[in-house]
């Protein structure tokens, strides 16, 4: 596994560059609401999708080729995210899929996988960062997401993480703010949603064994919800 002090170095480039972009933006966004006596954040929009997004919170998501045999709210950390038990259509195998829409224009993207790691209590292994493909009838996009194994003493998931946008995913907050800071500035929203995928596997078996069966679910997820919500 990669040590921490490694992946910073290796990653310090494109983090600075992303932060000093974010900084532009932010300037950019600011300055001239300060001139007119007024703060561009104080006034935030809500995502054009809130509708959509308040709807995938009651009732989760349908996901076509699978059905879904329960869905719930559930509190993990401070947020209540909507958890879906669903099962590929002729088959018995039950996934565990858990969505957390943004609920209004002040609602940003934090420490969800944190919140998600306290409420299971697992242990992480084998975790590397991940790619997969969606392609639209107009457009194909990359989603980029966390990959690893979740151990508890009951049961061990191969998990799938990202923040699903209208023009891809990345498990990062930071490719969130930096999206919709761009929408600002053509006075649009970037909605997302947080999006944690469990598929059960061996005990403490490889994680990679499950990968072709967690993307092709990720796939169909995140084509989903770029249809109903996004």
């Amino acid at each position: 596994m990669i040590s921490f002090s490694k992946l910073l170095k290796e990653n310090r480039f494109p983090q600075i560059a992303a932060l000093v972009l974010l900084l532009l933006l932010l300037g950019l966004g600011a300055v001239p609401g300060y001139f007119a006596g007024h703060w561009q954040w104080q006034q935030l929009q809500s995502p054009p999708t809130l509708k959509q997004l308040k709807q995938l919170q009651r009732g989760g998501l349908k996901v076509p080729g699978w059905q879904t045999a329960e869905q719930r709210d559930q509190q993990i950390g401070g947020r209540r995210w909507s958890l879906q038990v669903i099962k590929k259509d002729g088959s018995q195998k039950e996934v565990m899929l858990l969505l957390l829409p943004q609920k209004d224009g002040k609602d940003q993207p934090q420490v969800e996988w944190t919140e998600m790691n306290g409420f299971w209590q697992w242990d992480v292994a084998q975790e590397r960062s991940a790619e997969f493909s969606v392609t639209q009838p107009s457009s194909s996009q990359k989603i980029q997401a966390r990959f690893f194994r979740g151990s508890t003493k009951q049961q061990t998931f191969s998990v799938l993480q990202w923040y699903a946008m209208p023009n891809g995913g990345n498990p990062s907050p930071l490719k969130w703010f930096l999206a919709d800071q761009l929408a600002q500035l053509r006075k649009s929203r970037t909605p997302w949603v947080a999006v944690s995928l469990l598929v059960p596997m061996e005990p403490l078996g490889q994680v990679e064994t499950t990968w072709d069966e967690a993307q092709s679910i990720g796939k169909t997820v995140q084509a989903a919800l770029l249809t109903s919500s996004l």
